[in-house]
Parts: structure tokens; sequence; C-alpha cells
């Protein structure tokens, strides 16, 4: 999933890969825990699973039809931003980047602040070499979910490939931050290289 990135310094670095939604998110006007006492009654068997759901453990084992139960997850209206980011996951993976970046803003239309999009469409751009926009991505990323750490540790090597240094840095640091001190020896490599740029 992750692929190298040309680093203007003396070593590469590795940017983290995407973030596919694992889990169906609730709907936006449920309350975990509380039942909607003005809506009908629905029978639903315990061990029926919905269709994002399905598309999910399909996709998860790496089998083809998750695209199109993706899909039709969509058109049943079954949690369609969070379908829409993983049919862009999977597009890019096949290298097909304008598909990609096609779900990723169809699932950000119809939830604008889903950060796993935003996310993913900057690892999208970033890959393509469209550091501007993966760096508007990665920020918007951070703004909604502060404590992903990768978005950090990505826009601080969008920044670094952009001669960003100083925010570079931070951007490393606030990665840092968020992460064992075991995950924290690349990224301090990676800092120590660009302070000794400035």
């Amino acid at each position: 999933m992750a692929k190298v990135i040309a680093f203007p310094i003396a070593n590469n670095a590795e940017k983290f890969g995407f973030k596919p939604v694992r889990k169906k998110r609730p709907a936006k006007n449920d309350r975990p825990g509380q039942l909607n006492l003005f809506e009908g009654a629905k029978v639903v068997s315990i061990h029926q699973l919905s269709v994002f759901e399905e598309a999910l453990m399909l996709d998860e084992h790496h089998d083809k039809r998750a695209k199109e139960l993706y899909l039709k997850s969509v058109d049943q209206a079954d949690s369609i931003a969070d379908a829409y980011c993983n049919l862009g996951i999977l597009e890019s993976e096949e290298k097909n980047y304008s598909k990609a970046i096609d779900y990723f803003t169809l699932s950000l239309k119809e939830e604008p602040r889903h950060y796993e999009s935003h996310y993913n469409l900057a690892n999208v751009y970033a890959e393509v070499g469209n550091v501007s926009l993966a760096k508007i991505h990665y920020q918007t990323s951070i703004e909604i979910e502060p404590t992903f750490p990768n978005s950090h540790f990505n826009l601080g090597l969008t920044l670094a490939i952009n001669k960003e240094y100083p925010q570079a840095i931070q951007a490393l640091e606030a990665f840092q931050k968020l992460v064992t001190p075991a995950e924290r020896l690349h990224a301090q490599e990676l800092i120590d290289s660009l302070q000794r740029t400035l």
C-alpha cells in the first residue's frame, strides 16, 4: 500500500498508506445506545450483515467482489461516504487515480468532514505529484481528526518536499507526540536531517 516518495534530502522516507473505513458509522441523526421511538420498527436478524459490512469483509480478504458491494451499498444509502472512500482506495491500489479522486470527492460531497477521505485523497495527490493539494487535504484531515498520527507524518513529508522545512519539522514533532517511542525514531532521523538543511 505505501510507496516511497522521493525525499529532497540525503535519505528517503516512506509515507503511510491509505486509511480505509473499517466499521460502519452510526447514521448522522442516530445517537449510540438510543432508539428512535418515532420510527417504525424493523425486524433484523442478529446474524445478518448490511451490504456495507459484507463489502468490508470481502475487502479485508482482498476479494474483487467488494467493489460491486460497495456500489450496492451506495445505491441502498448504506454508509455512502464510507463506501465511496473505500472504493477510492481500491481504485488507487489499481493505479486508477482519476477514478480514485472521483470516489474520494463523492465521499466528501456526502460527508465534508470525512477525515479518512481527506487523508486518502491527500495520499493520491501526493502519489501523482500534486504537493499543493496533498498538503491541503492532509491539513484538513488533521483539523478534523488531530489524533491520527499518519496525517501529521505524511504532511511533514509533503512540506519537506515543498522545501517548507520549519513547518515539516513541526508536523513531524506533532507525529512524535502521538506515537510510541519506537515509532518516533524514524521521524527523529527526518527531523535531524531537516534541521541540518536550515
